[in-house]
């Protein structure tokens, strides 16, 4: 017959849990009891944290070497920061946990565990209920077409909201005005240093290829690798570092965690989020999982975060959901978000955020494609054609290979459009020409220096 457990033997295991929020493993609450002078056997030790669970006093989450256990606290039903947003019992012991001094946080290295336990389609980092309450607010004003099209819509917005925000969350101090006049204008803000510049213009570089190659890219290595190279571009002390893994050694300041240093080991848990992110059915578990392990791992020199924010769009342009622009979303809560991840392998206080920055961005997009109205659909079919047809034309000018714009316009829009359609294309082509100026000529991909060359040539 089992011994009778005493209240004192749970009580000491329960403030030796207590001490830690983030969690234990079984071994670590073996050698923390031996050091106060008490020992129990390993099943003996599994029976009373079974009782504990069973009682509702601790939390059992995990399988095999990453079972960790930790404990609950009944009284506090939630939490609201001052940002507004509502954080649920667990992500307020994350924020608790990394809100404490660094000197009582563990050092901690990369758990390979943390991937290892994760099966695509079994594991879920957000439940069935959340995974539908996000497909309803991201799909209820979407419509039926090519993946992307609602990217496409509104990129004009996104390329200014979420080059702003994410760029903010690095401590840029673009405001939205001086970001907008930068990205339509190219007018650089008074007062700011080239690196702030530099990384507002790198995201919108990387935003409009996301939306190029989203009917044919795959979320893939080669994507991630260039999405690096593009967030990265002239930001890096050794350019060659620009999408490329590093083969260096980083640290996460004011964080006791350290990434993997062996660029063997980053190569390979590189490839095992890309293949993992790819088995995913669920654009929403795709998004929060690029946000989780990317930066997690730290598979560059610099710039982890920010390529997990607009990776973590990749699933949701390919499935015509609205984007994800991180607008409003308080730098603290996202940063704390993450050493919970960094630290300890919790996501519940990173997933409080990122489900309410959804649903903030699917407000905000609601209002703006009502105010952009319905798009046209002979643009949206023909949009690439024209982008080429009136690039051409601007680079052939500019060239001085070009005297009859007219003539050349007709010859290209037999080539690009279909024929019944020619007379259309041609018109709007002529229309786009004749509308071209300083703060458009980005949007056809034209350079500065082609876009000068073309108003000096053309008089």
């Amino acid at each position: 017959m089992p011994r009778h457990i005493s209240d004192k033997d749970l009580e000491s295991i329960v403030a030796l849990l207590i001490a830690q929020p983030g969690g234990w493993r079984i071994g670590e609450i073996e050698k923390s009891l031996e050091s106060k002078g008490q020992s129990f056997n390993r099943r003996t030790l599994q029976r009373r944290l079974s009782r504990l669970e069973k009682t509702g006093r601790i939390l059992i989450t995990g399988v095999g070497r990453a079972t960790r256990y930790r404990t609950v606290i009944p009284e506090k039903k939630s939490a609201e920061v001052s940002s507004g947003i509502h954080l649920s019992i667990d992500a307020q012991v994350v924020q608790d946990q990394v809100s404490r001094s660094i000197s009582f946080r563990k050092p901690i290295g990369y758990q390979r565990e943390f991937i290892d336990s994760y099966q695509p389609n079994a594991t879920w980092y957000l439940s069935e209920t959340l995974r539908k309450h996000l497909v309803d607010k991201g799909s209820r004003f979407s419509i039926d077409t090519a993946a992307g099209t609602y990217f496409r819509q509104i990129l004009g917005r996104l390329s200014i909201d979420l080059s702003w925000a994410s760029s903010r969350l690095e401590g840029n101090t673009y405001s939205l005005l001086e970001t907008e006049k930068l990205i339509a204008f190219g007018e650089a803000a008074p007062g700011k240093a080239p690196f702030e510049t530099q990384m507002v213009l790198n995201h919108k570089a990387a935003i409009e290829f996301l939306v190029e190659m989203t009917g044919e890219g795959k979320f893939d290595r080669r994507t991630i690798l260039n999405l690096h190279a593009l967030l990265s571009d002239n930001l890096l002390g050794n350019p060659a570092a620009s999408g490329r893994l590093r083969a260096i050694p980083v640290g996460i300041a004011k964080s006791v965690f350290e990434p993997l240093a062996i660029p063997q080991l980053i190569d390979e848990f590189f490839n095992r989020i890309l293949s993992t992110v790819g088995a995913i059915s669920d654009p929403f578990e795709q998004a929060f999982f690029c946000l989780v392990h990317l930066p997690y791992l730290q598979p560059f020199e610099d710039v982890n975060k920010r390529v997990s924010r607009l990776a973590a769009n990749i699933p949701l342009m390919r499935h015509n959901l609205c984007p994800l622009s991180f607008v409003d979303v308080p730098e603290d809560l996202y940063i704390n978000g993450l050493l919970g991840v960094y630290e300890s392998n919790r996501i519940e206080l990173l997933r409080d955020v990122f489900v309410w920055s959804y649903e903030r961005s699917c407000d905000r997009y609601q209002v703006v494609r009502h105010t952009l109205g319905e798009p046209d659909p002979f643009r949206l079919r023909y949009r690439k054609a024209l982008i080429d047809c009136i690039g051409e034309i601007v680079r052939q000018v500019a060239r001085g290979e070009l005297s009859d714009i007219n003539e050349a316009l007709s010859r290209l829009t037999n080539n690009l459009a279909e024929t019944p359609d020619r007379r259309q294309f041609l018109k709007i082509a002529k229309e786009e020409i004749a509308a071209l100026h300083e703060g458009n000529f980005a949007r056809y991909r034209i350079r500065a220096s082609e876009f000068d060359d073309w108003l000096n040539r053309k008089g």
